[in-house]
């Protein structure tokens, strides 16, 4: 009961639309802020104007097009990512093209959604971006996995500290399991997946739930059978 009020009492996601046709924004507005969860506080039209209004309003998140007149949208996912790295970034765009998406992802994007999503999956993908799962639309996912496979070599192993609890955890965020997706299979509340989540962080020394899949990729975990 208690986790339901605070659910209900807690602050609006702060969000901050980019993309340069203006309908297309009103539209995003309309479906973030219909939903409630969510307000609307700035909007640009280019990749300049997008690090000026996050850097003025410091939103929760991004959501941003990559084709835009004048700079492309990964100049501004890098730069904020550089400069204010706990803003989450999702990519909305038309685009399904290889280099776009992994350029995108590489440059900081949490996730890459094609603007043929419905406005209900964009909704559930900017909350669960906010929360720091990586989402991207089902055709782009294996792409983005196997561009992490052939990427994620060497460097050290720092695994051996996980508790065994800790690597099931991290094969199930391998998998591209959300948090509470990984709670009902493990029968455990999802605050305590996100316990698990952030002592993995520590003891691998990574910064967030990308480089957490990378890691788990690099070890094979995706692959092994549930």
């Amino acid at each position: 009961m208690d986790d339901g009020t605070a659910t209900r009492t807690a602050p609006p996601l702060k969000v901050v639309v980019v993309d340069d046709h203006p309908m297309w924004r009103d539209g995003v507005r309309a479906d973030l802020e219909a939903d409630g969860r969510a307000r609307v506080v700035g909007e640009a039209a280019d990749a300049a104007a997008a690090i000026e209004v996050t850097a003025r309003e410091r939103p929760d998140l991004v959501l941003l097009d990559l084709n835009m007149p004048g700079l492309p949208g990964t100049v501004a996912i890098r730069r904020i990512a550089e400069t204010l790295p706990t803003i989450r970034m999702l990519v909305l765009s038309a685009s399904a093209a290889e280099p776009d998406v992994l350029e995108a992802v590489k440059a900081g994007a949490s996730g890459y959604l094609l603007k043929s999503a419905t406005g209900t999956e964009l909704v559930e993908a900017v909350h669960r971006v906010a929360a720091g799962e990586p989402v991207f639309s089902p055709s782009l996912a294996a792409l983005v996995l196997g561009e992490f496979r052939r990427v994620a070599a060497g460097g050290g192993d720092r695994a051996q500290d996980l508790t065994d609890r800790e690597t099931e955890v991290l094969r199930l965020v391998a998998k591209g399991y959300t948090y509470a997706e990984i709670a009902d299979r493990l029968v455990i509340s999802v605050r305590t997946v996100q316990n698990h989540v952030q002592n993995i962080l520590g003891k691998l020394q990574l910064r967030g739930r990308y480089e957490l899949m990378r890691c788990a990729i690099r070890r094979g975990l995706d692959r092994d059978d549930d």
